[in-house]
């Protein structure tokens, strides 16, 4: 049985289950999916084609799955996805796709604070915490255990690698290697981001491992593509270093150095 607030305006064509939160003058349109023990909060715009999985939160006047803000969008049928036990907090936005993709996805257990902006076909993974003001350009990719600082643009098209990290107030213009720590004016890389792969329980071994790859990558005066073929031949290929070198081979705007 869903808690609907008298007050909230729920289109019977939406799909409810059960133990589901309505809070006062939330709006939930038809074609709208909400899985088991979510809670919209008061005021929100819950729009056609979303697809909510279970505890997912939607705070207060969050925007979901509204029209995207790309010229070439024709109306065509598209949908948000947002999976399980992510929270979405106030006034935070988040388009649908477009033909490009169909889709913009959020994973399971993200967290988009406040003002947060989510466009049209972006991809986010699991467990990624994008802080207060972010705004994401159409077609990005951010890979697991991603957080990005309050008050970042991201370029349409980047990519940003699993356990990175970037600094709050920067601009993102290329792709992001994963499990770095990015900050500064124009935005380089500034080391590994050790503390946060220690929190999630990455051996002291396998971080020296990633360390020397990032001696090679970052730190040394080759570029890309000799530092990459210095690490196939002088470094041991672990699991984590592989993730960096198929990262840099789907990259399409270039790295952060």
């Amino acid at each position: 049985m869903s808690n609907i607030h008298p007050t909230a305006v729920v289109s019977p064509k939406a799909e409810l289950a059960e133990n589901v939160t309505v809070e006062p003058f939330a709006i939930i349109e038809d074609d709208v999916q909400i899985g088991e023990g979510s809670t919209i909060g008061s005021t929100a715009l819950i729009a056609s084609g979303a697809r909510l999985g279970k505890n997912v939160t939607i705070a207060h006047g969050a925007v979901i799955s509204t029209v995207p803000q790309d010229l070439k969008f024709g109306g065509e049928k598209t949908h948000v996805s947002i999976d399980d036990n992510t929270t979405v907090r106030e006034y935070a936005t988040i388009n649908r796709g477009t033909k490009a993709y169909g889709t913009t996805t959020v994973g399971k257990n993200c967290l988009l604070m406040a003002y947060s902006h989510v466009a049209h076909d972006c991809i986010l993974g699991d467990n990624v915490i994008i802080a207060n003001a972010v705004n994401l350009a159409g077609h990005i990719e951010i890979d697991d255990y991603v957080i990005i600082g309050g008050v970042v643009p991201v370029h349409q098209f980047v990519k940003i690698g699993a356990h990175s990290m970037v600094g709050g107030g920067f601009r993102v213009q290329q792709d992001v290697c994963p499990y770095a720590l990015v900050a500064g004016y124009p935005l380089k890389v500034a080391g590994l981001n050790s503390v946060g792969l220690r929190r999630r329980g990455f051996e002291r071994d396998v971080i020296r491992k990633i360390e020397q790859a990032f001696k090679i990558l970052f730190f040394s005066s080759l570029n890309t593509s000799q530092a990459v073929e210095r690490i196939k031949t002088e470094l041991e290929i672990i699991p984590e270093i592989q993730v960096i070198l198929d990262f840099i081979e789907r990259s399409t705007r270039g790295l952060i150095k």
